[in-house]
């Protein structure tokens, strides 16, 4: 299975779910999308942005840095 990695450090909101929506569109399906950010707010939108695209957040670490996974769906 593909897997891409995203750096969105230093990226404030919304431009870390702006990137992560352009980087989804170039990905097959079932491909995983590895982001890392370090916006406070990403959490949250990761989230509400997964549900409402309907890609599978399958894994979100919170730390200093953020790391979250997306598998893209579709």
């Amino acid at each position: 299975m593909r897997e891409e990695r995203l750096d969105c450090r230093g990226l404030a909101c919304p431009m870390p779910i702006v990137r992560i929506s352009q980087a989804m569109k170039t990905l097959a399906a079932e491909a995983i999308l590895t982001v890392e950010a370090d916006d406070p707010a990403f959490p949250a939108d990761i989230r509400a942005w997964a549900q409402m695209t309907g890609h599978e957040l399958i894994e979100l670490d919170e730390g200093d840095v953020i790391r979250a996974k997306v598998r893209r769906r579709g």
